[in-house]
């Protein structure tokens, strides 16, 4: 059975939170900015912001997605993560057919970790030291979230965007030592070798709409 709930789903929470906070409004994407201070800079505020919001707290699925339009999309690579996920099948599916994928797929991140929203509580986000040479276009920063639970080591790869202004990218993310890319690399290898790209679509599509009704339920 694909797509099953892995121990470390409960700290999707945080997950989200973290990468929402790399969209918070009124914040300038310095062009100098290093990833970590991008990071540190930006994940301190959000957290509150998820606190205080009860509608996201509860799994509000219809808030949860503005929330992923409007503030994290525009500051992760999701076209990359969703065609790094499918693997070299990617390069063979049709512009159509790659919409539908990177579509159903936000859908399926959404859905998973909206219902542990309600989850954030005192946590306090801590940057771990990290060497980055100005010319760096890929980084990885770790951080190390602490309270509530036990502390989650969290790390995120980032990419220096070529347009000017337009700052860091995340496009993939590690939680507990697990890439999230990887994960869903090997589930959707295994539905693409048997069912080909529309086998995977109609995959999604049926998982997401299960998980419509369960949260309707």
């Amino acid at each position: 059975m694909v797509f099953k709930h892995n121990s470390w789903i409960r700290v999707w929470s945080v997950v989200c939170a973290l990468v929402a906070s790399l969209a918070v409004p009124g914040f300038a994407h310095a062009e100098d900015e290093t990833a970590d201070a991008f990071v540190k800079r930006l994940s301190v505020d959000v957290l509150d912001t998820i606190k205080k919001d009860k509608g996201m707290r509860s799994g509000d699925i219809a808030r949860v997605i503005t929330l992923v339009d409007t503030r994290i999309m525009p500051s992760v690579d999701f076209q990359r993560m969703t065609s790094s996920a499918v693997g070299p099948a990617w390069r063979q599916a049709t512009p159509e057919q790659q919409k539908r994928l990177q579509d159903e797929f936000k859908i399926l991140l959404v859905r998973t970790y909206a219902g542990a929203l309600s989850q954030v509580s005192d946590q306090v986000v801590f940057i771990k030291p990290v060497r980055i040479a100005p010319e760096d276009k890929e980084v990885i920063v770790r951080t190390e979230v602490r309270g509530g639970t036990d502390p989650i080591q969290l790390e995120y790869r980032m990419e220096r965007t070529p347009n000017e202004g337009s700052g860091w990218k995340i496009y993939n993310i590690n939680v507990l030592g697990v890439w999230l890319v990887e994960t869903y690399k090997s589930q959707f290898t295994q539905i693409i070798n048997s069912k080909g790209i529309d086998g995977l679509i109609e995959t999604l599509v049926a998982r997401n709409k299960t998980n419509t009704t369960a949260k309707k339920g």
